[in-house]
């Protein structure tokens, strides 16, 4: 308990770590970003000053220095209008072909003022020119880069995550299999006295009926040791008829249930063959035989059938249960999902895995009402 409480203090204490040096880099980088718009601000309005000297003057003895400072800015890009006219004086850094197209030139002025203050050149006390000018290529990769750094933080956590995710899941794969193995092994041991004594008492002539029952009861333990012995390891599969499989589960489930569960089955009269697991098979209709019945809480009617087209094959459970709400749909199929006081929640998931993962088929709700019942789908390819 102790030890689980210092691993989340821990990842709490790394998770705020990380939040504040994120929000101490960002705001860094915004300060910075502002501290050079600044810079660039103070520069273009050296650059003004120039140019307003520049036109007052013809003779000025700074000529050159003027001309130094208009020439100094390769990186900003400049667009001057000339108030009186509203044409374009002239430009610096930015392409010819945009000064030719006056929808460009007004699109350029939109985005330079949204950018920034734009800057008037005064002679004799009016407003000659509109000095408009936007971010430099560096300013404008730094106002990116804060984005660029939340993206590669994004993808970190999402890569830690995952990796975190997958190996929790191998490690509850793992236990889940050790457990399973370990429960086929418990169960040999009594499985195996229970043919001994079945064949005891055959010999005392006990009623065949009864010892016909309990072989079937003794070659279902068998089946139930064999799921969970292969649990863990890639199930094989074989060309099976469905039909015959299904009923034989169905007709199993049926006699040890309960009498007031009205049973019902229809199937093809054909068989239908599919690449199949039966014993996997066999416990997901038990699972959603069970399911069904504790829906119904031991009374109800129960239908199960077989249908087919070209290319599939679907098998569909129908009870007259409590039925599930649809934003439940996806859930009862996740581990752990259990309306029951008493149940680990697995029926389902197992279900899903052995007909998704080792079958490659489909299984989902295909109709639920909430008091009227549900109805379960199991879809797999047919073949010939």
């Amino acid at each position: 308990m102790a030890l689980s409480m210092n691993r989340n203090m821990t990842r709490w204490i790394i998770i705020v770590a990380s939040f504040i040096i994120i929000s101490l880099i960002l705001w860094n980088t915004y300060a910075f970003f502002q501290n050079f718009k600044a810079e660039e601000r103070s520069k273009m309005q050296i650059w003004s000053s120039a140019q307003t000297e520049f036109l007052n003057s013809e003779n000025n003895p700074n000529l050159d220095l003027i001309l130094e400072i208009l020439n100094s800015n390769t990186s900003t890009p400049v667009l001057v209008v000339i108030n009186e006219t509203g044409t374009v004086g002239n430009t610096n850094n930015i392409d010819d072909s945009e000064i030719k197209d006056s929808i460009a030139v007004k699109k350029l002025i939109s985005k330079f003022k949204a950018e920034n203050k734009p800057i008037e050149v005064m002679i004799d006390d009016e407003v000659y020119s509109t000095i408009y000018y936007g971010y430099s290529p560096l300013l404008n990769k730094l106002k990116y880069y804060p984005l660029a750094l939340l993206l590669i933080i994004f993808l970190f956590a999402a890569v830690a995550y995952f990796f975190y995710k997958s190996s929790k899941t191998a490690d509850q794969n793992k236990l889940w299999t050790g457990m399973a193995k370990e429960t086929a092994h418990q169960i040999g041991t009594p499985l195996s006295s229970l043919v001994g004594w079945t064949e005891i008492l055959r010999s005392e002539h006990v009623n065949p009926d009864y010892l016909i029952e309990i072989e079937k009861d003794i070659s279902r333990l068998q089946m139930i040791t064999d799921r969970f012995s292969k649990i863990g390891s890639i199930p094989t599969l074989a060309k099976s008829d469905i039909v015959k499989e299904t009923i034989d589960s169905f007709e199993y489930l049926k006699v040890r249930s309960s009498k007031l569960i009205n049973f019902k089955i229809t199937t093809p009269e054909q068989p239908l063959f599919v690449d199949l697991n039966k014993q996997l098979y066999s416990w997901t209709i038990e699972n959603l035989v069970k399911n069904a019945i504790d829906a119904m809480k031991g009374k109800g009617t129960l239908k199960l059938a077989i249908t087919h087209d070209d290319k599939l094959v679907k098998i569909t459970v129908e009870d007259s249960g409590k039925g599930i709400t649809k934003q439940n749909y996806n859930s009862i199929f996740q581990p752990g999902y259990t309306t029951k006081r008493r149940g680990w929640g697995l029926g389902l998931s197992l279900a899903k895995r052995i007909i998704e993962d080792y079958h490659n088929g489909k299984i989902k709700v295909l109709h639920s009402e909430i008091g009227k019942g549900t109805t379960m789908q199991i879809s797999l390819k047919l073949i010939s």
